[in-house]
């Protein structure tokens, strides 16, 4: 397993990143388990969850996955052993996050009282990497924001500045309550706007983002890619197989028992126009250089110099054991060329 540095800290984190959010419904808790000890036996040794998951997101399940991870944590007596990463939610209008019944919002109470249960839930006194779920402000749909949206440009009444946000980060930080800071589903404008406030206030500096980045929605590379790399706020890439499509599965229709799209509808990004014709071209280019889809499209987003993390999900332990497999497959220049001939032709047709 390769390691690769969190933004400007000191920590190392393994390439391939365990993902989390399926515990809780598509699988048990002894299936969550069962997963990460073979990821930590495998040199995986950082894991990724959030106040939000189980997903779907539901009242009923919120907080069922960092539940089990956190009852793996005292059965196993490991925690040393983990670089964890958590999430506080964004601005969002469900109400059975907070106390109060309230909508979510990056405030100073709502981000205290999220962290607290969080560690309450994950029965340890620190995250190593606490995220920015999604932004405060209203956003475009989807992480790598392409799509105008005038309310974007028209915050409202009850927004709270970047730079408040940030000294709320400081403070449970200092706490020791976080170590260190990171984004999820953010812009170019946005990361910036992070990165400046901390390098001119003195306030805690993001070191990672999140965002979707895969074979069929490529847009991180046209402005974020710059910012990881000068700015030292590495990718942390999730839905590397495109929620699966990218494995093939999907094609022609298909819904394989037990799958996500087959379980929940839930792929409507997935299947925009083109999306199916991309995806039959990239499966056959694996098949053709005798890879599997799935260890290919993997390798690919693994191998990007902007990438920290490649944050990978199962609910299997065979669909696990092959993405972490991929983190043995080399993408060459050849195979490569041959990706981004493709890509040429087809466009992001899922951002």
């Amino acid at each position: 397993m390769n390691y690769r540095r969190l933004g400007r800290t000191d920590l190392k984190v393994s390439a391939i990143c365990l993902g989390t959010m399926t515990w809780g419904q598509q699988n048990t808790e002894a299936e969550g388990h069962a997963q990460m000890d073979y990821a930590l036996d495998q040199g995986v040794n950082f894991f990724d969850t959030a106040e939000l998951y189980s997903i779907p997101p539901r009242p009923e399940t919120q907080g069922a996955t960092e539940t089990i991870i956190g009852n793996w944590f005292k059965a196993r007596g490991n925690r040393d052993k983990v670089i964890l990463a958590s999430k506080v939610v964004g601005r969002g209008s469900n109400t059975w996050f907070r106390d109060d019944g309230g909508p979510t919002r990056v405030t100073r109470k709502q981000i205290v009282e999220a962290v607290d249960k969080s560690l309450k839930r994950l029965q340890t006194d620190y995250i190593d990497l606490y995220q920015l779920h999604f932004p405060e402000r209203p956003m475009p749909w989807g992480s790598n924001p392409t799509r105008f949206n005038k309310a974007a440009f028209e915050p409202p009444a009850d927004e709270t500045p970047i730079a408040e946000q940030l000294d709320a980060f400081g403070e449970i930080m200092k706490a020791g309550k976080i170590r260190h800071l990171g984004l999820s589903n953010e812009s170019a404008w946005g990361t910036m706007t992070f990165v400046r406030d901390s390098d001119t206030r003195g306030t805690p500096r993001v070191v990672s983002i999140q965002n979707a980045y895969n074979l069929l929605n490529r847009t991180f590379e046209t402005a974020l890619a710059e910012i990881a790399m000068r700015e030292q706020v590495g990718l942390l890439a999730y839905s590397p197989l495109a929620q699966g499509y990218l494995t093939g599965k999907y094609l022609d229709g298909a819904r394989p028992a037990g799958a996500r799209t087959t379980l929940f509808d839930r792929g409507q990004r997935y299947e925009t126009v083109g999306a199916e014709e991309a995806v039959r071209r990239y499966v056959g280019l694996a098949k053709e250089t005798g890879l599997d889809p799935a260890q290919m499209a993997l390798a690919f987003v693994t191998a990007r110099p902007f990438v920290t993390s490649n944050i990978i999900g199962a609910t299997s332990m065979e669909q696990l054991r092959i993405a972490i497999g991929s983190a043995q497959v080399t993408i060459s220049a050849e195979l490569e060329t041959k990706i981004d001939a493709i890509h040429q032709q087809v466009g992001n047709p899922c951002p």
